[in-house]
């Protein structure tokens, strides 16, 4: 997949995106557009539809509210209108508890979960400016899904900060801060891989034959 390509022109803001095409995926982080196309490998999508399978079962009759991508977050300096926002993203996963940041038009304000897949296209801007924007928003947790290494590298937010971040591998079972009867099995997270067959290696002789 190809590098996530930048534009530079100028601040960009939530009423630009509204104007660009349908068909295009982008987003927007203090005012610089980022191309989110191509679509995700089937990899990616798997492990976004496993997540959001076991969210939006514990999430069952409560008040939170669990979305997947394409979905619009809007994040606000202030009390700008719509039009004027010079941030807006489309995380792979978010959970939303408060029902008055959501509408229409998707979720403004921050949500109090976000989980984003990583991909090489996007790992450097999730890891880096994903991680800064969702720390300075007040994001509660945020998960980074490492597809390829089959990890979970997890940021929880504690005196406005983030943190050094808590990281699972295969076979572990994950705590979710924000909801502490719910346990995610790594195993439930990521495709089951084809078991491999074990040889025992040659034995080196020094005989000839």
């Amino acid at each position: 997949m190809s590098v996530a390509k930048r534009i530079e022109k100028k601040r960009f803001t939530y009423g630009d995106y509204l104007a660009w095409p349908d068909d295009e995926r982008w987003e927007i982080i203090d005012g610089e557009a980022y191309d989110m196309t191509p679509a995700p490998n089937r990899f990616h999508q798997k492990i976004a539809g496993n997540l959001f399978s076991i969210i939006h079962r514990f999430l069952e009759g409560k008040a939170c509210e669990v979305y997947i991508a394409p979905f619009d977050v809007r994040l606000p300096d202030s009390d700008e209108v719509d039009e004027k926002v010079c941030t807006v993203v489309q995380p792979d996963i978010v959970v939303v508890c408060d029902p008055k940041k959501l509408d229409e038009r998707g979720c403004r304000g921050a949500p109090d979960w976000v989980i984003e897949i990583l991909s090489p296209s996007t790992s450097g801007k999730d890891h880096l400016k994903k991680r800064e924007l969702y720390e300075r928003h007040g994001v509660k947790e945020y998960w980074l899904i490492h597809p390829t290494d089959r990890v979970v590298m997890i940021y929880r937010l504690a005196k406005k900060t983030f943190g050094k971040p808590s990281v699972y591998e295969d076979e572990s079972e994950i705590q979710v801060g924000i909801f502490p009867d719910l346990m995610v099995q790594t195993s439930k997270i990521f495709p089951s891989q084809p078991k491999l067959v074990k040889e025992s290696p040659r034995k080196f002789s020094s005989q000839p034959k």
